[in-house]
């Protein structure tokens, strides 16, 4: 008769097989084995870092500009607000992105997407509903083994697969074209 497994803590709990049943946990440092970097505390890590001779708080001044905030150039801060001052490339994105030919592609996709969403939405539910409310239909044989809740899952996958190529089949005709065309005009303004 096999023995059953003991195991401590820090091996996890083992089935009679040894399978593990905390494969997702870490598992504990081996004693006489170099422990990996994962196994260190955040106080191992600074102590090093610290040995090293350079810190955190080193390394943030290095970075940190010595005559303090850009005055010039893009990204330069405005001294009354402490924001970076727009660049002309932000100034050509706020036209398109006010642009007609911008809204238009925004009305097409939000035409498409929220109603669409909308009737998937209101079928997913309705099929989870529907278990809920009359399990006796759900179990009512279609054909064979397949009963209506079968049915109702596979056509799930179905309408995905739809609603997909209708999404795809949307855009390709209806924005693509003036989405690049406006991409290009963008370009060509930031030249």
């Amino acid at each position: 008769m096999p023995q059953q497994q003991t195991s401590s803590p820090e091996q996890g709990r083992q089935s009679e097989q040894g399978q593990r049943f905390d494969w997702w946990a870490e598992p504990a440092a081996v004693p006489g084995q170099a422990p990996r970097p994962t196994d260190r505390t955040a106080e191992d890590r600074a102590a090093d870092r610290v040995a090293m001779g350079r810190t955190v708080a080193d390394r943030t001044a290095d970075r940190a500009p010595a005559d303090g905030p850009r005055t010039d150039g893009p990204g330069a801060e405005d001294p009354e607000t402490g924001r970076p001052e727009p660049d002309g490339s932000t100034e050509v994105y706020r036209s398109v992105q006010h642009s007609e030919a911008f809204q238009q592609i925004r009305h097409s996709y939000r035409a498409f997407v929220f109603p669409v969403s909308g009737v998937f939405l209101a079928w997913y539910l309705m099929y989870v509903a529907a278990q809920a409310v009359a399990p006796g239909l759900m179990r009512s044989p279609v054909a064979g083994p397949v009963n209506v809740a079968w049915l109702l899952g596979l056509l799930q996958f179905a309408s995905t697969f739809l609603l997909t190529w209708l999404y795809a089949r949307n855009a390709r005709t209806k924005r693509d074209r003036a989405a690049l065309s406006l991409r290009w005009d963008t370009q060509d303004q930031l030249r």
